[in-house]
């Protein structure tokens, strides 16, 4: 049985100041310290302006003031007892809409199940398969461009307003599926554990056979 010490409380402490204090200008992204000359840097800084703050914790990435992006590395999914605590510290904090991405690779794809699961059911967290840095460069730039054009039109605003921001902007990440299919499965399935538990069949009655396979395939669903 695991404990929280008093520095546990002090980090916790820390990362619900931090979390509430956040202002991501529109078009930039926010990102800790550490990723600062990686590669996923120099693939987004190609599209997006990025900003380095320190001390975010254990949020990895803002796109937007609201969102936050946990960035699982490949050494992390496989041994991810040691991230169990951090997400789990995020979610008691609960200032931010965690998404989280998890470099699934040969070596650690037999791991991304028992992430998946914690992530989506245990947690609550909207879960991403990405190869790679590169990969992951691109959702989080996807991320910004759509939290940009949602705050340049305010007619989209207002249209998404009683929609979960986080869950949306992952949906519209399904490559191939566009705006339009990405709310209309939100619409329909309500959260991101139905449309994982959905079967082909379900998916395409909605969003057609095309897209269903999109889905399908973005969540590495045999």
């Amino acid at each position: 049985m695991e404990c929280i010490d008093h520095d546990d409380e002090l980090d916790l402490s820390s990362l619900v100041d931090k979390t509430r204090n956040i202002n991501v200008p529109i078009g930039h992204i926010i990102a800790a310290q550490r990723w600062k000359n990686s590669e996923l840097h120099h693939t987004l800084q190609s599209n997006v302006q990025v900003l380095f703050e320190e001390n975010l914790g254990v949020v990895d990435f803002f796109p937007s003031s609201k969102i936050g992006v946990i960035f699982i590395r490949e050494p992390e999914l496989v041994s991810f007892s040691g991230q169990k605590k951090k997400l789990a510290k995020l979610r008691k904090a609960n200032r931010v809409q965690a998404i989280v991405l998890a470099e699934k690779t040969p070596t650690s794809s037999q791991y991304y199940p028992e992430v998946q699961k914690f992530c989506i059911m245990d947690l609550g967290f909207n879960i991403i398969p990405v190869p790679g840095q590169n990969e992951a460069a691109s959702l989080l730039a996807q991320m910004v461009v759509s939290e940009s054009h949602m705050n340049a039109n305010p007619f989209l605003k207002k249209r998404t307003y009683r929609v979960d921001e986080a869950l949306l902007t992952t949906i519209r990440s399904i490559p191939g599926l566009g705006s339009v299919k990405a709310r209309t499965l939100l619409e329909h399935f309500g959260s991101i554990e139905n449309i994982c538990r959905a079967s082909n069949q379900e998916l395409s009655m909605v969003i057609g056979k095309a897209g269903a396979v999109n889905v399908l395939k973005f969540f590495e669903k045999k």
